[in-house]
């Protein structure tokens, strides 16, 4: 009895944090007012060396990230001056819950009630403006990991976590996964294979050009340049980047006329 009264609990406040989540998808992606995106540094393994590359960043240290969005936004139509405004915020001392060992529906929907505590607790203690969409930044030492987590972006609680690496050689491509969870929140889903090479024709930057390759572009949420038949490279920077039209229709961007 007392296990169906969990369950009959967890539900229940599943449904309440699915409508509270609907609401604020509905605003986020009307694109007639400016997101607000708060970025959380933590240090994900602990180390001198995270915590030193965290320290030392700055606030204008992401600004390519919003310059993107905002720059492809308005290439789609979307007429307000500032479509994302992204702000970093202080460091965070715990870490989210990790995703690695929940088993089932039950496991994984304790995972996302904890992750969603995880972060109204940091949008909550955040100084100044409340960000509407939070991304962790999780920064992990190269020097322990050569690897690191998968990143994930969530649309259901406006929220993301992206595993970097702490050092300055990475800082463009740390920038390429930031943005590349942020349309995931905004609702974009993956363009590539199960080998990392971009579908076509979504995941293509310019699915009608012609010649088709060598693509000139990256399309953000497929991470690579289509050079050849089986061959891509991944972009030196987000000026190698734009967001496809595929990505722009399920974000709720138009083409202008």
């Amino acid at each position: 009895m007392a296990r169906k009264v969990r369950i009959a609990l967890l539900l229940l406040v599943l449904v309440i944090a699915g409508g509270s989540a609907w609401l604020d998808r509905a605003i986020t992606t009307s694109w007639q007012h400016t997101v607000w995106v708060g970025l959380f540094p933590v240090n994900a393994d602990g180390s001198a060396t995270s915590q030193a590359y965290i320290e030392s960043l700055r606030p204008d240290d992401f600004a390519a990230v919003a310059a993107l969005i905002n720059r492809e936004a308005k290439d789609y139509g979307i007429a307000i001056n500032e479509p994302v405004h992204v702000q970093a915020y202080a460091p965070l001392a715990d870490r989210p819950p990790p995703l690695a060992g929940t088993e089932g529906w039950a496991g994984r929907a304790l995972w996302s009630l904890r992750l969603r505590w995880y972060r109204w607790n940091a949008v909550r203690n955040a100084a100044g403006a409340k960000p509407q969409v939070a991304i962790f930044l999780l920064y992990h030492d190269p020097r322990q990991a050569a690897v690191v987590p998968h990143s994930l972006g969530l649309q259901k609680g406006l929220m993301g976590v992206a595993h970097l690496f702490a050092i300055g050689s990475q800082e463009a491509q740390n920038e390429i996964v930031i943005a590349h969870e942020l349309l995931h929140v905004f609702g974009a889903t993956d363009k590539y294979d199960a080998d990392d090479m971009p579908l076509f024709p979504d995941g293509y930057a310019e699915p009608e050009r012609k010649p088709l390759l060598p693509q000139r572009f990256a399309e953000l949420m497929a991470g690579r340049t289509p050079l050849a038949p089986g061959e891509a490279q991944m972009p030196a920077s987000l000026a190698e980047v734009v967001v496809g039209p595929a990505t722009a229709r399920e974000i709720g961007w138009t083409r202008a006329p």
